[in-house]
């Protein structure tokens, strides 16, 4: 199989004057989760759209697992924002709706999932609560077995309690079968332990991707005495002053840590939402 999920190179989407995504480039590795964060409007809807084929592209290039999209690529299933169903099919009315329109199709996988969740089978799913047509959509998706799932905001409307269930769920599915999941969200908080690597958009660019363990160790806030650059090696990210102290967010070079802080500095590692919000407030930082 092809190392990369995704590959994307000058990818972009044009609705007449708006441009959606702009001069997209990247790679997304293959068998795990992908977090694609990004403030409403950032482009995640529609990067989803143009991989599963949905929308095609203004220019530029995008691959699953190595062929152009909608040219024999590996399957790809993706679960909108708004969760399409039909409201008087019941949930095992959608199985055989998905087991019709899929040419692979695992009844005991889609089957499993809603049994595991308590979802009624027979009742329709215009009565269903918000979190259980949610349950079935997913379920449909699961059921087509495919290589890269896309899910678009799909835990809005699940509590709390349920949103660590389904995520912890979906880990184990990515385990299980090799399969990618692309998870978009613009709550980082939903991500904590679910994430393996992270692409982050901001007006329809990437402006930050990676896998999360190494992004995290990469960086680093500095705190001290009021100074015009941080006391160590590193490409300043963010930078806050005040009187009399500085605070700097700082991409450290590799190899180049210092063992100690500067006299009168505290260092600190960045927590996920720390490093998203400061990314999102200055793009412009990304070299």
């Amino acid at each position: 199989m092809t190392a990369y999920a995704v590959e994307a190179e000058g990818l972009s989407k044009r609705y007449r004057r708006v441009e959606a995504l702009r001069d997209c480039s990247f790679r997304l590795p293959a068998g795990g989760v992908i977090a694609l964060v990004g403030a409403n409007g950032a482009g995640k809807s529609t990067l989803m759209s143009v991989v599963s084929g949905l929308l095609p592209a203004t220019a530029g290039d995008v691959r699953v697992h190595g062929r152009p999209v909608g040219e024999g690529a590996a399957r790809v299933a993706i679960l909108a924002q708004d969760k399409p169903l039909y409201r008087d099919f019941s949930p095992a009315d959608m199985l055989r709706f998905g087991r019709a329109a899929n040419r692979v199709w695992d009844q005991g996988r889609a089957m499993a999932w809603l049994e595991r969740f308590a979802v009624p089978l027979d009742r329709p799913c215009g009565k269903l609560s918000g979190g259980q047509r949610a349950q079935v959509a997913l379920a449909v998706a699961l059921g087509s077995r495919p290589a890269l799932l896309l899910l678009d905001e799909p835990l809005s409307s699940l509590d709390p309690v349920a949103r660590t269930e389904v995520t912890g769920e979906l880990m184990g599915e990515v385990a299980d079968t090799g399969m990618t999941v692309m998870l978009s969200t613009h709550i980082v908080a939903e991500l904590a332990g679910v994430g393996d690597h992270l692409l982050l958009l901001a007006a329809g660019r990437p402006v930050l991707t990676g896998d999360i363990g190494d992004l995290l160790a990469g960086h680093v806030r500095l705190s001290g005495p009021r100074a015009e650059r941080p006391p160590g090696p590193g490409q300043v990210v963010a930078a806050r002053h005040t009187e009399r102290q500085s605070v700097f967010t700082v991409r450290e070079e590799v190899g180049l840590r210092p063992a100690v802080v500067a006299p009168g500095w505290t260092s600190r590692p960045l927590s996920l939402e720390e490093l998203v919000l400061t990314y999102l407030k200055a793009p412009e930082a990304v070299a």
